[in-house]
C-alpha cells in the first residue's frame, strides 16, 4: 500500500490550497482515512478524518473547523483537504493516512492508522 500526498507549497495567509492523497493497493472505499500535521518543534496533530460507515462522515480538529474540508473520491481513489482561509499557524508537514480495508470509520487517533504518506509541506506566510 501506498499513499502519496502532493498539494502543499507556499502560500498567503487568507489564501487556500486543496491536499491531494492518492492511494494504490487499497480501496479507499473500504476504509477511513486521516489528514494530520506536524508544526516545527510540535507533536503532530489531527487536522480532519473521513469514514464510509453510515455514509461519508466526517470530523474536524476545532481549530480548522469551518475552513477545512475533507472529502474522498472512491473511483479515483483519492482524499482531499480543501484548506480555506489559511492562517500562518496552519503552516506544518500535512499527512494523509488510512485504516486497513474493512475498518472503515474515521478517528482522530492516530494509532489506528496503518498506511501513512510522506507528508506535503505547506507554508503560510503573513
Amino acid at each position: 500500500v501506498q499513499l502519496q500526498a502532493s498539494g502543499g507549497g507556499p502560500v498567503q495567509a487568507g489564501g487556500s490550497q486543496r491536499l491531494s492523497c492518492a492511494a494504490s493497493g487499497l480501496r479507499f472505499s473500504m476504509s477511513g482515512q486521516g489528514w494530520f500535521r506536524q508544526a516545527p518543534g510540535k507533536e503532530r496533530e489531527f487536522v480532519a478524518t473521513i469514514g464510509w460507515i453510515g455514509g461519508a462522515r466526517s470530523a474536524y480538529a476545532d481549530s480548522v473547523k469551518g475552513r477545512f474540508t475533507i472529502s474522498r473520491d472512491n473511483a479515483k481513489n483519492t482524499v482531499y483537504l480543501q484548506m480555506n482561509g489559511l492562517k500562518p499557524e496552519d503552516t506544518a508537514v500535512h499527512y494523509c493516512a488510512a485504516r486497513p480495508a474493512g475498518y472503515g470509520s474515521g478517528s482522530p487517533n492516530a494509532n489506528v492508522y496503518g498506511y501513512w504518506g510522506q507528508g506535503t509541506l505547506v507554508t503560510v506566510s503573513s
